[in-house]
């Protein structure tokens, strides 16, 4: 993910991105979903077109386990899974996700300069009215530094939740403090995603609705912009 696709698909069932204040659970929770998208658009950064993202996740007294994954339509698209592990109480949460993506070494393969997993800690609170949240890659294919080393690539994001119109809109500002390849090779602090989304339920039938969203980004880094919709099915 805020709002970028991913993220609100983690945030259905692991509420960690944008964690929102709550109560640790007394029982196990699951959550089962999945997003159709225009586009896939991450941190600013354009990963594919047409895309199917679902996600899988369980959770109890505040830990919860999630699963997610994307598989565009178009053969030469990305495909990704996610595995995430996170704790949240009240505003706060922490996170550590291994991503993987094909087109490099298989799923199983773990070596230090032979993977295709990167492996990214997240910290954040929610205050209410703006939520914060760090992203740091600790180990994996991550990007590099100008010297040639690993970036520990980072991103940093806040978002506004506020509703207006009859749709639940979100305004966010993400950016990348230091120099890696990771994130377009940005050459220094760099600002890497401004996006305004807003979602609405499209009621089917009296009992039945649909989330239906919509979101415009823009890289000022990279000076591109995105326009991007679609809807998630969960029971």
């Amino acid at each position: 993910m805020k709002m970028n696709f991913k993220e609100t698909a983690l945030l259905l069932g692991l509420s960690m991105t944008v964690p929102a204040t709550s109560i640790a659970q007394d029982k196990v929770e699951a959550s089962v979903g999945a997003d159709l998208v225009s586009g896939y658009i991450w941190r600013g950064q354009d990963l594919g077109g047409v895309s199917i993202q679902p996600s899988l996740s369980v959770a109890y007294k505040g830990f919860s386990l999630g699963a997610w994954g994307s598989a565009g339509i178009e053969s030469a698209d990305t495909k990704e899974l996610d595995l995430t592990l996170g704790y949240s109480t009240g505003g706060f949460s922490i996170s550590v996700t291994d991503y993987w993506f094909n087109g490099g070494p298989g799923y199983f393969h773990y070596g230090t300069h032979h993977t295709s997993h990167v492996f990214e800690a997240q910290i954040g609170y929610d205050f209410g009215p703006l939520a914060v949240n760090w992203y740091t890659n600790f180990a994996g294919n991550d990007g590099l530094n100008k010297d040639g080393d690993r970036a520990y690539s980072s991103y940093v994001e806040a978002t506004a939740p506020f509703k207006l119109g009859g749709c639940d809109w979100a305004a966010s500002i993400g950016a990348v403090p230091f120099a890696t390849s990771f994130y377009g090779d940005a050459n220094g602090f760099a600002v890497t995603n401004v996006s305004l989304k807003a979602t609405k339920d499209l009621k089917i039938t009296d009992s039945f609705s649909v989330p239906v969203f919509a979101q415009v980004a823009a890289n000022p880094s990279t000076e591109k912009a995105y326009l991007v919709v679609g809807f998630t099915l969960q029971p």
